[in-house]
Order: structure tokens, then C-alpha cells, then sequence
């Protein structure tokens, strides 16, 4: 599904990635750790298209198409979804109007017709219900007043509508209590673990690991990927840190 070779990326003249090479197929899910600094963000932001990241070396494709050849609109309609570490407010903006325009937008990008009113309502709803979501939280502007858990809760929500094909989620795990992390390892698992879905898990900490369960881990460090294991590999960070196993 995901297939990045040899990806050099600098921001600000600044090189970030230096050669990183990962392989995710359909019906997996990869765990990107590594310490501050190792370049966990910028690969997801170079994946996303996010402006001021430029790619200097490399290829990635996506189903066999040049993702780096994609705008970023036209990635988010080939089915690419980027989840943020911090969500930011939209003042003014309903949920239920943002997700609205972003998933008509790219169901006219695929060339799908867009859903009408009532079958969006529908839709948001059962997701928000179906990930312990107040559907009336939906109503309000985006983001603005949620806590940590309910900014990460309405994410999943976001995605689940979405539907993507391929979630990079970029320290979803970040201020989360455990109930949070609970509901959002929940909504990743009812989401994405799909035969035909993949997911790029980017994170700190062995702990989301316990509710979403990775096919691989890979510890991403100077830039590059150094080591990749199975999910034991997350547990023996967590024991010994990174000196060891990034040096």
C-alpha cells in the first residue's frame, strides 16, 4: 500500500530524513518510535504534503501512485488521513460543517456524489456514538473548549467518517488519561483494522501499544529507521530507552 525508499526531507535547509526506507502492506499496522528530534513528525508532515517540508532524495508511492507528485488535497482523496499531535482550533467552524466540506470534497475529488444533509447527519452521529463521542459536541466549533481526550475522541471521529485508506497518526497518545487512550485505541482498532486499511501509529510510548496492536515496530532515529521488530521491541524501549538500540 505504502512503500517509501530511500526519503531524504529537509525543513528550513535543515536535512531531517536521511534515507529512511518502510513498507506498510494493506491490513497492517506499523509503529514508528524514536527519541525527540529523530524526524517522527516530518515523516508524517512529508507523507501528508505539508508546505515548507521538501523532499531532496527518494520516492514514496501509494498504491503504486507517486504520493510525492500529489497535492495535498489529492493525496487526503486517495485515501491518505494525517491525525495531529496537538488538533487545532477552528473558531467558527462547526464539526459537523468542517467534516461535511471535507468529506464531500473528497467524495467529489473520487468522483462520488456528495451526501446530502440528512445522510451526513446519519453518518456523524453513528460515529460519534459508535466512539463515546456526545453527538452534540459536534454542534460546537471545532475543537474549541474540548479537553485533551475530547480533541483525541473527535479525531477519531473525523476519521471514522473520513474512512481513509491509510492513517498517520502522529502521537495520538500525547496528554491522553487512560480512559482517553482507552477510547482512542478502541476507535483506531474499530476503525482501520481492515484488510484492505493500514495505519502508520507514530508515538513515544510503548503504552497506546497495549490497546492497538502493531504488526511491526520500527525505532526511527538520526533520521532513518535503525532497528524493526514485533511488538517486543516497544516493550524493550520502554525497559532500556533508546541509547542502546538508537546509537
Amino acid at each position: 500500500m505504502l512503500n517509501i525508499e530511500n526519503l531524504h526531507a529537509e525543513v528550513d535547509g535543515k536535512s531531517i530524513l536521511k534515507g529512511l526506507s518502510l513498507a506498510l502492506k494493506a491490513g497492517e499496522v506499523h509503529a514508528i518510535m524514536g527519541p525527540n528530534g529523530a524526524g517522527k513528525s516530518t515523516l508524517g508532515y512529508v507523507l501528508s504534503g505539508r508546505p515548507g517540508y521538501e523532499v531532496t532524495e527518494g520516492a514514496a508511492t501509494f498504491e503504486g501512485a507517486d504520493l510525492l507528485a500529489m497535492a495535498p488535497h489529492e493525496r487526503a482523496a486517495a485515501g491518505l488521513f494525517l491525525g495531529f499531535q496537538y488538533p487545532v482550533e477552528i473558531p467558527g467552524v462547526s464539526n459537523l460543517q468542517f467534516l461535511r466540506e471535507a468529506l464531500n470534497a473528497q467524495r467529489r475529488g473520487r468522483g462520488q456524489e456528495p451526501l446530502s444533509g440528512g445522510d451526513f447527519i446519519k453518518l456523524a452521529r453513528a460515529q460519534a456514538n459508535a466512539l463515546g463521542l456526545d453527538p452534540e459536541m459536534l454542534k460546537r466549533p471545532v475543537n474549541v473548549g474540548f479537553s485533551g481526550g475530547e480533541k483525541k475522541r473527535a479525531e477519531m471521529v473525523q476519521m471514522g467518517i473520513i474512512d481513509p485508506k491509510l492513517a498517520i497518526l502522529d502521537e495520538t497518545d500525547s496528554g491522553l488519561d487512560i480512559d482517553a487512550l482507552r477510547s482512542v485505541g478502541a476507535g483506531i482498532n474499530t476503525i482501520m483494522r481492515k484488510p484492505d486499511k493500514a495505519v502508520l501509529l507514530i508515538t513515544h510510548y510503548q503504552r497506546l501499544l497495549d490497546y492497538v496492536k502493531p504488526d511491526f515496530v520500527h525505532v526511527l532515529a538520526g533520521g532513518r529507521i535503525v532497528r524493526s521488530g514485533g511488538p517486543e521491541l516497544a516493550h524493550q524501549l520502554e525497559a532500556e530507552g533508546y541509547a542502546e538500540i538508537a546509537a
